[in-house]
């Protein structure tokens, strides 16, 4: 797809974006609940709390005849949630394993069109989804790790079809939320790997500088808005993986008037470790025995060594 296209797609989608920002309010980034003490008993505590909060958006929800968001949410009782806001499009930070007792947390940064409605409803390609089917693979890889996976939503993330998808003001509302869950956790001793998609690698982009993860793994990436590994100021590895059918291989890795996010990560020239992501489309990348969910469970468990290039 050719920028000027790009351009004239963001333009037609203006109307589109208005009529779901009615539906679904935006605004400022609300600022996340701080961790607890990582403790079991403070663990249970805020999982119980924002256990209520989401009853209580599901019943919003149905009052305000909004069934399929209702369904949404009753999908989501029982799970543990570091963070919730029901508000707007919602902000759902999810704790899957032992976070109390882990050394490894995998943080997945979801991208565009991700809102409380579909964060545990398009199976895989959701970011609940996804991060269980991390936790099965790096469970199977390695059953004696202590590894916790979050799945994080903690950043307004704009639909696919609007305009706010081709700049980076939205991710940066989301990095300014991330670096802080990234930061109390390596206080705590955890050693933390972001595993960022589509939109969700800007995001990961603009938080890495001097961000205290050993890894950040980008996937089905539009650019991170960094030239290269080295202008993203990380100690981190870097990691930069496509599946061969992802459609993001036709969007033009270019900034110009403030469109787009700059080089393409797997282009050898920006500097990351390519990992192997076989035949996985744009939303296939936590697909059940799939190479990309393997590598992807590699580097959550810090074996770099294993991940296939």
């Amino acid at each position: 797809m050719k920028l000027p296209r790009l351009i004239t797609i963001a333009a037609a989608a203006a109307a589109v974006a208005a009529t779901t920002a009615a539906i679904l309010p935006r605004g400022p980034a609300d600022v996340l609940q701080p961790l607890p003490a990582l403790t079991e008993r403070a663990l249970a505590a805020r999982y119980a709390t924002d256990a209520r909060l989401v009853t209580r958006a599901r019943q919003a929800a149905g009052r305000a005849g909004d069934p399929a968001l209702a369904h949404a949410l009753a999908g989501l009782r029982g799970q543990h949630f570091l963070s919730f806001d029901g508000r707007g499009q919602g902000e759902a930070v999810e704790v899957l394993g032992d976070l109390a007792h882990a050394t490894r947390v995998a943080i997945l940064v979801p991208g565009s069109s991700t809102s409380l409605a579909t964060f545990g409803s398009r199976g895989t390609a959701s970011p609940a989804g996804g991060a269980r089917a991390l936790m099965a693979e790096a469970r199977r890889l390695d059953p004696r790790a202590r590894l916790a996976v979050i799945a994080w939503l903690g950043y307004p993330a704009p639909s696919t079809v609007s305009p706010a998808v081709m700049t980076s003001g939205d991710a940066g509302q989301g990095a300014q939320a991330l670096r802080p869950l990234v930061a109390d956790l390596a206080r705590h001793g955890h050693q933390v790997a972001l595993l960022c998609h589509s939109y969700g690698t800007v995001v990961c982009g603009l938080a890495a500088p001097h961000l205290p993860a050993t890894d950040i793994a980008v996937f089905g990436s539009p650019g991170m808005d960094a030239s290269s590994v080295a202008a993203l100021h990380t100690t981190a590895r870097v990691w930069a993986g496509r599946g061969s059918h992802d459609w993001i291989r036709d969007v033009p890795h270019a900034h110009l008037l403030g469109l787009g996010f700059g080089p393409d990560p797997v282009a050898p020239g920006f500097g990351a470790r390519r990992f192997d992501c076989g035949g996985a489309g744009h939303s296939g990348y936590f697909l059940p025995g799939s190479t990309p969910l393997r590598n992807l469970a590699y580097i959550a468990l810090g074996d770099a060594a294993a991940v296939t290039r």
